[in-house]
């Protein structure tokens, strides 16, 4: 009965389960799992977490600031 409780809690959250009902199965096109913070980045070729990577090459801690850097068509 805790467990059925537990669950309609956690349906509560307004979050969508991953698709295939795993957890951590939410790799998008370049395998980035975005449940895990991770955001794909032209510039570096890899997945990224966009705060890590602001912190490291010191630009603003945004969405806007990590899609200018991560452009190709900027670089």
């Amino acid at each position: 009965m805790a467990v059925l409780a537990g669950s309609m809690v956690l349906m509560g959250c307004g979050e969508a389960p991953a698709p295939s009902g795993k957890v951590g199965a939410d790799e998008d096109a370049h395998g980035c799992k975005g449940s895990a913070g991770y955001t794909w980045c032209e510039k570096t070729n890899q997945c990224e977490r966009p705060w890590e990577l602001a912190e490291k090459e010191k630009f603003e801690n945004t969405e806007t600031a990590f899609n200018a850097y991560c452009s190709v068509k900027n670089n």
